[in-house]
């Protein structure tokens, strides 16, 4: 039934936003739980892993977990999924030390960046091509809202008074993780009541229909399984596999037998996509900027890292069990997907960084009043996300997908116009965030909906991984290329300048020269970030093109888009 379906969106929703808002918590409050845990406030560069373990977690998981989703299915993994969350959240609100509070943030991020991924594969079960965008567009601004909040969330609860019960901290920044674990057993409860329980590519929520089930047990499961031809089950009988436009049953032991044998997952494979992203990731940290563009190190771990990349291919090609076992995919609008996905994660992360370091900078502002600076964008990235979904069941993929990256691009072109005298601007900055967040928004649903119509049901899991892994390999690459980049490039505007020092000379003079040397630091800022968004918008116009590229969608006669 539709009511069943929508149930079982918002139960998936609120596991995507409970992951989502933990993403960036951290953002805020990093300066307090760093000093909490025994790092100095001037070597906060040890507390880098508490947020890029979380995002490594978050990344390498993906495909892994997706795996399982594809082959036990969706709601026992989301059940495991919760249930490793709350203890990550448990382990970082009683770290005392800082190789438990990246532990603990690690473990979260693995957990959560199985839940979205699972989630959107779930609407690709129960979802039918033509409807599917909207429901992946709903999906798709939880998540953005997730991010949208969490910097806020985080303030919020961390405000909450110190409260020791058994000499256990609750207040302060631990009352953020502790609210985790009543959250994720009532998201259990709901997923397990609402979410259908079979497994992956044979299960579906029945339309609204005279003669289909109508029992409350019905509504709770959602599906239909038709023995007779291991189709997917809906209201007028079954989707069959599309073949050149035609339709022809696919046999139950023909599907069962192009499926690995069950309990079979790729660890190897899923050690190697990590080793590979730990590798380049600290490749491209750089703690002394000053000197070099990447690390002492970096020119060994980028090389190991591409080689455990290309390692990583090697085996994914041989292995009878493969992490991301797309072979029934076709490879150009996959990789098409792939592309636009990280792309646009790239340039999300841009925006993450640069917009807040902006505010913090150039408008003096502090760390909240910047994150409702950036609050600009998420938001608009959260109506985009919305928008992107119903456009896409309108117009298609491949044409929203065009007009977000072209509207981000030129987003981010006003931004890199930005005047010095931001704080005279007026609403030039909000309305520049705005037109590059619903850039960006559009293109969520799109190359999601794109990659799973391309894909047989069985593997839904494994591609909306791929999709999301794509994205956040984009965030952090992203984020390891802007740090090195954009520090180096601000060390070496502002190397020939010297620090006014108030001996030897008079009051007034001193304070003329600071005046003076402030400006000169400001003005250097302001072409680090400004040159960093025109990147950004060249970034957003490749993307463009790539989306060209995405597979084109029809409407049938019967009013469903088929593959192009």
């Amino acid at each position: 039934m539709r009511g069943a379906r929508r149930v079982v969106l918002g139960a998936g929703g609120a596991v995507v936003l409970l992951a989502a808002l933990d993403a960036y918590v951290v953002v805020t409050i990093l300066v307090d739980l760093a000093e909490d845990v025994g790092i100095p406030l001037n070597h906060l560069e040890r507390a880098t892993p508490i947020v890029t373990g979380f995002l490594l977690g978050y990344v390498a998981a993906m495909p892994l977990l997706g795996q399982l989703s594809d082959r036990y299915g969706r709601r026992p993994l989301i059940h495991a999924c919760l249930a490793a969350f709350a203890l990550g959240s448990v382990l970082t609100a009683l770290a005392a030390g800082e190789v438990m509070v990246v532990a603990g943030r690690t473990v979260q991020g693995v957990a959560g960046g199985a839940l979205l991924p699972i989630t959107m594969a779930l609407i690709g079960d129960l979802w039918d091509e033509h409807e599917r965008p909207v429901a992946l567009g709903a999906v798709g601004a939880a998540q953005e809202l997730g991010s949208a909040l969490g910097p806020l969330y985080g303030g919020l609860l961390a405000g909450l008074p110190a409260t020791a019960v058994a000499g256990v901290e609750l207040g302060g920044w631990h009352a953020i993780f502790w609210i985790n674990v009543p959250l994720a057993a009532l998201a259990a409860v709901a997923v397990h009541f609402t979410v259908p329980s079979g497994t992956a590519g044979r299960t579906d929520v029945a339309e609204d229909h005279p003669t289909g089930p109508s029992t409350a047990t019905a509504a709770a499961e959602g599906i239909r399984s038709d023995a007779a031809t291991g189709q997917r089950a809906t209201g007028t009988g079954g989707v069959a596999a599309r073949t050149a436009g035609a339709v022809s049953p696919v046999p139950a032991d023909a599907m069962s037998a192009s499926k690995p044998p069950v309990g079979q997952v790729d660890v190897v494979g899923g050690a190697l996509l990590a080793l590979a992203l730990g590798l380049l990731v600290v490749g491209l940290y750089n703690p002394d900027p000053a000197r070099a563009v990447l690390p002492p190190w970096g020119l060994a771990a980028i090389p190991a890292g591409a080689v455990a990349a290309g390692v990583f291919v090697w085996w994914e090609i041989r292995s009878p069990v493969r992490l991301l076992d797309l072979s029934a995919t076709r490879k150009r609008p996959l990789l098409a997907t792939l592309a636009v996905s990280f792309l646009a994660g790239a340039a999300l992360l841009v925006t993450m960084v640069f917009v807040q370091l902006t505010a913090q900078t150039l408008l003096g502002l502090d760390a909240l009043d910047a994150s409702l600076v950036l609050a600009r964008f998420l938001a608009a990235l959260t109506v985009g996300a919305l928008l992107g979904g119903l456009l896409g069941r309108r117009l298609g993929e491949r044409a929203v997908a065009v007009a977000g990256m072209a509207l981000g691009a030129a987003g981010y072109w006003l931004m890199s116009r930005w005047p010095l005298d931001l704080a005279n601007a007026g609403l030039v900055v909000d309305l520049d965030l705005v037109v590059a967040g619903l850039g960006l928004g559009l293109v969520i649903a799109p190359v999601s909906s794109a990659v799973l119509r391309v894909s047989p049901a069985a593997q839904h899991g494994v591609a909306s991984a791929a999709v999301v892994v794509a994205r956040m390999m984009g965030m952090l690459i992203g984020i390891a290329a802007v740090s090195a980049w954009g520090f180096y490039r601000f060390q070496s505007l502002t190397a020939h300048l010297d620090t006014p020092l108030p001996f030897g000379v008079d009051a007034v003079t001193y304070q003329r020269r600071l005046a003076e040397y402030t400006a000169k630091v400001q003005a250097a800022l302001h072409t680090e970030y400004t040159e960093m968004f025109l990147v950004t918008a060249f970034v957003c116009l490749l993307g463009a093109a790539v989306a060209l590229l995405l597979p084109r969608s029809r409407r049938s006669q019967g009013g469903s888009p088929e593959p192009g």
